[in-house]
């Protein structure tokens, strides 16, 4: 859950969700992640706070973008 009011920054509380699903295996490897519209949608955020969580997770190595088809998660 997501709490505009906590210390976290909103980025990092997404990138923390994305990453447990990711290690639980709810998000496979070579499978897309949500759409940023998605996750805006789904968890009430800007288009930037979704985006710079994005940037984080590829700089971990966990997931990749391919250019037009979306963000994949990076088999290990």
């Amino acid at each position: 859950m997501i709490d505009p009011e906590g210390p976290v920054p909103l980025y990092e509380q997404l990138a923390a969700i994305l990453r447990g699903q990711i290690e639980r295996g709810e998000l496979p490897p070579d499978r897309p992640i949500p759409s940023v519209a998605r996750l805006q949608q789904e968890y009430g955020l800007a288009r930037g706070t979704v985006l710079h969580t994005i940037r984080v997770l590829v700089d971990e190595g966990l997931v990749y973008v391919v250019p037009g088809k979306g963000t994949y998660v990076k088999a290990r």
